[in-house]
This record gives C-alpha cells, structure tokens and sequence, in this order.
C-alpha cells in the first residue's frame, strides 16, 4: 500500500502536466500570434526632401534585413482580406508601401523588389501622373510595377487634407468633393492598369469622423501614417504603418518595428480631461488641449510595464487601474499633427507590444494653421 500511493500520486501529475501541455498547444492552434506590419516609404533617394526620404542604401539595408531574418513579404491586400475575414495574420509577416508614387519608387526601389520577387504597393494620387508633372512615375512605369507583383492603389486625385473645409464650404459640399476627389483617383487607377482594389492611403495620414464614415459608405479600408502593426482590433478606415524618413530608419530601429505585436486590447477611449467624464468622439482637438488616452487591456499584468510617449515631449504620465492604462501629456498639444505611442516588452527580446493615437490639432478657434 505504502508503494502504491506515490505510484498513483506520479500517474496523476503526469496527466495534469500533460493536460496542462495538450491546452497550451491548443490554445497555441487557436490562437495565433497577430505581428503583421505595414512598412511605409515616400521617396527612396538622397536627393529629396530628408523628411519623407530614406537613401537607397537604408531602403537596401530594411530589405537585406528582412530577406534574413525570415519575413514573409506578402500582397497589402492579403493582409486586408485577412483582417476582413478575421483570421489571423501570420509572425514575422510584412508588406510594403509607397505612397505619392514618386520616381525614386520606379528607379530606386523597384528594381530590389523586382529582384527577389516581392510584392509591394503603390498608393497613387493620379492628377500629378494625369499632368505629367516631373518627379513622379508614369503611367507606362506603374504599369510595368503591376506586371511584376505592385499593386496600385488610392491616394486620391489631388493629395488634398481629407478632413478639411474650404472656407464658406458646407458639409454636403465638402462631401461631394472628397468622394469626388477618392472616386475619380480609383477610376483613373482602374483605366490605366485594370486594377481597383478599394484601398485608400490618407494624405498626410490625416482623416477624421466624417472622412472614415465616407470611405466606408464607399466600400473602402484605409491607411494612416499612425505607427503600429496590425492586428485584429485595428480599424479597417485608420489601419497603422510604420513611416520610415528622415531620422526614422536606422537598421536597429526598423528592425524593432519589423518585429512589433498589436498591443493586446480590447477598447481605447479618448477623453477630455483627466475626470474621465466628457468622451471625445474625435481625434481633432483644439490648441491647448491634453486629451486622455485608455487603453482597456487583455491582460491583467500588461498596464504596469506600459510607457508612453507624446510628439515632441517624450514620456507622459501614466497610471493603472485594474486592467485600464490611461495616459495624459503634462504639457498641452500644439497645432499640427501628433501622435502617442505605447509600447511594452513582450517578454521576447526584442519584441514589443504597440499601439498609437493619431491626433490632429486646429488653433484654439478650431483653424487649421499648418497645411503641410
């Protein structure tokens, strides 16, 4: 008897482990990991603007990095249909992006891609290519793009600020001229190269309430320049990408954002203030302003080893209640574009959780004083 009871004791720990074991690989097959990251690129040349350039060299060196490390590079609309569809997106996956379609992206960048077979997308605003205006692609190269794997997609006709009105315009006439702008952009796309695929990229990333709820009225997902990767609560008219120009870039830091996971959320609300009493239901706010970000996380253990950061004044102030992190600048926002980050460690090296807050900001009278 004396034998026979740590006999059944050990029988009994090796069916827990091997339960505990058989659960973890199921919820492993059931629930994948969400890593999918959309790159962003202007032009890829030493010659223009440093703010929306990275040289050929770096844009060589993200691609080396990429092909070496084991990324899947795949179709932007793959990863659409995907999030569509709600199923999962694959670690270690990525696609490319360009938007305006300058001529660098036909001389610089496309033979790398062509090279090793990658796909990658062009967002096009097609009055410049219509015009002939110089330092864009043609229509002639786009074409050739297409043949050997871009897509070409929407960057409306005239790259104008989406969300904004023209002074004594009304709210059916600003109406009727964006979808005027995204419609006669996706006609003329479909006439050049047969393509049309309903995928829009912001200009300047900058979109509001009224912009998002016109896109999806017309069927469209649209693009940010938002940092962030994808995953499965992102939002189908403000899906993230990394921006990569100017100071952005260096192989380390690409290299980080390659590897980013969606941090794991339920919700995020936007408030006023610190009370938490008077919801925004918009991400433009006057000058003066130092709205409240919370996030409503998955897990219990996360909100502690989040940090935040808001353009131009580094790390903001946090704090934890329950399984909610909410973040508030100490300074107020200035007039332009601005963003917070949130990011924490997913306890792999390396590798962090990301989430970031567009917001768009008017003077104190609610006008917009920068237009580029």
């Amino acid at each position: 008897m004396l034998v026979s009871k740590p006999g059944r004791r050990s029988a009994a720990i090796v069916a827990l482990v091997a339960g505990v074991i058989g659960l973890l690989l199921s919820l492993a097959m059931v629930s994948p990991v969400q890593a999918a990251v959309v790159l962003q690129y202007h032009h890829v040349s030493e010659s223009t603007p440093a703010s929306t350039s990275v040289t050929p060299k770096r844009f060589r060196s993200h691609m080396d990095y990429l092909e070496s490390h084991d990324f899947e590079v795949v179709p932007l609309e793959t990863l659409v249909e995907a999030l569509q569809a709600g199923e999962p997106l694959p670690d270690r996956t990525v696609a490319i992006t360009f938007d305006d379609a300058y001529e660098s992206v036909y001389t610089a960048a496309y033979p790398l891609l062509k090279e090793r077979g990658w796909p990658f997308t062009v967002f096009v605003n097609t009055d410049p290519l219509d015009d002939g205006k110089g330092g864009f692609t043609t229509w002639d190269e786009l074409r050739e793009m297409a043949e050997h794997g871009a897509t070409i997609a929407n960057h409306s006709t005239r790259h104008n600020h989406l969300q904004r009105r023209k002074d004594g315009e009304s709210q059916a006439q600003w109406r009727k001229r964006i979808e005027t702008e995204v419609v006669d952009a996706e006609r003329r796309i479909k006439e050049e190269t047969g393509q049309s695929h309903k995928m829009l990229a912001y200009p300047y990333g900058e979109y509001n309430n009224e912009v998002q709820a016109l896109l999806e009225s017309l069927g469209y997902v649209a693009f940010g320049q938002q940092s962030g990767p994808l995953g499965a609560h992102s939002d189908l008219r403000a899906l993230p990408r990394f921006p990569f120009g100017g100071p952005y870039g260096e192989i380390e830091e690409f290299a980080t954002k390659a590897q980013t996971r969606p941090m794991p959320i339920e919700s995020a609300e936007l408030y006023a203030d610190a009370a938490l009493d008077k919801p925004l239901e918009e991400v433009v706010v006057a000058s003066g302003a130092r709205p409240v970000l919370v996030l409503n996380l998955e897990q219990d253990n996360l909100a502690g080893r989040i940090n935040c950061f808001a353009g131009g004044q580094g790390a903001i102030e946090t704090r934890v209640e329950g399984r909610q992190l909410i973040t508030q600048p100490g300074k107020p926002l200035t007039p332009g574009r601005t963003r917070y980050n949130c990011t924490a460690g997913t306890g792999e090296s390396g590798r962090f959780y990301w989430f970031s807050q567009q917001w768009l900001v008017t003077d104190e009278e609610g006008r917009w004083v920068h237009e580029n």
